[in-house]
């Protein structure tokens, strides 16, 4: 407690003495630039009077799928080659995926294309116009710096919310045999199975916990972009199998599925306040969960335990041959 309180204590005071330069600077930033974006969506606005919805459609389709595939674009060379071995170093379930099975990956990419052709686009079609009566989704002026980081913070925490009590449900059995089970048919995850699901999960556990957030605020379609953006690059992190430098720690949900019955959430947040994160805390993954600031991989400087030997000890405790 009183380590857990300094460490707050520190924090705060340093945010407090900080967070007047840090906004500052960031708002002459986003003032310095924003006459730019604004101009930038202005022209970009105008060839499609009259037809917005494919605007809609390519800010928030396309654009954060481009985001996915060239993200994992670069994660898949390193999954089929394992090269370069810098990057393999950083591997979380060592051994696994060296390299990855070449049949289930193709199966895996096939039904992430269906989910992102056959449930994403028709997911947003019907929420555009619900997003367009909502609010201001096309327009002229975009949003300001302090409106931006507000709308993302919520997002967050709606997110946060819908995806541990939608995915913690998926894992009631009857549930998680007849549909979650398939996501978890990788215990060592690629980042390309983050949207690798079933169909109805990738409506409720994917898809409408990041698209409530935008439907409820009636977002313009700029924070719409760098939401979905955002979410399916952080996703992608988190079920990319590497702890690499500099990104944010991809421990926790890699140990959920590892264990199944741990680490539900996000941010974990809500795994906290429900105890389903016990066990991992009490992981040598719950240590490395953090954002590696070096370059010596933390499986190497927080290595796991030695396994424990099997006893070759009979029932009676006398040495016994198989």
């Amino acid at each position: 407690m009183r380590r857990t309180a300094l460490i707050l204590g520190s924090g705060l005071l340093l945010l407090g003495a900080f967070w007047n330069s840090v906004t500052w600077h960031l708002q002459t930033f986003w003032g310095t630039s924003g006459h730019f974006w604004q101009t930038q969506w202005e022209k970009l606005l105008s060839p499609f009077e009259g037809k917005e919805w494919i605007l809609f459609i390519i800010g928030a389709g396309l654009v954060p799928a481009l985001c996915f595939w060239v993200l994992n674009g670069l994660l898949l060379l390193v999954d089929t080659t394992g090269k370069p071995s810098s990057i393999s170093r950083y591997r979380i379930q060592l051994g696994k995926n060296e390299p990855v099975d070449p049949m289930k990956l193709r199966h895996a990419i096939r039904t992430v294309i269906f989910n992102q052709t056959m449930i994403s686009l028709p997911m947003l079609a019907i929420c555009y116009p619900f997003l367009k009566w909502r609010g201001d989704l096309f327009s002229q002026e975009l949003p300001t710096f302090h409106w931006f980081l507000l709308e993302m913070a919520f997002f967050t925490l709606v997110e946060e919310i819908l995806f541990y009590y939608s995915h913690r449900l998926l894992h009631h059995p009857t549930l998680y045999k007849k549909i979650h089970k398939k996501h978890h048919e990788w215990t060592a995850p690629i980042g390309v199975i983050s949207i690798y699901a079933h169909p109805i999960e990738h409506v409720a556990s994917n898809m409408l916990p990041v698209m409530v957030g935008p439907l409820a605020v009636g977002s313009h379609l700029s924070s719409i972009t760098v939401w979905l953006s955002l979410a399916l690059i952080v996703t992608t992190i988190s079920h990319c199998g590497y702890h690499l430098p500099f990104l944010p720690s991809p421990e926790f949900h890699d140990y959920h599925h590892l264990k199944f019955n741990q680490c539900y959430g996000v941010l974990g947040l809500l795994d906290h306040l429900h105890g389903t994160d016990i066990m991992f805390k009490q992981s040598k993954a719950y240590e490395r969960h953090v954002i590696l600031l070096g370059f010596t991989p933390l499986s190497e400087s927080i290595p796991d335990p030695p396994k424990k030997i099997e006893s070759l000890l009979g029932p009676s405790g006398l040495f016994h041959q198989k």
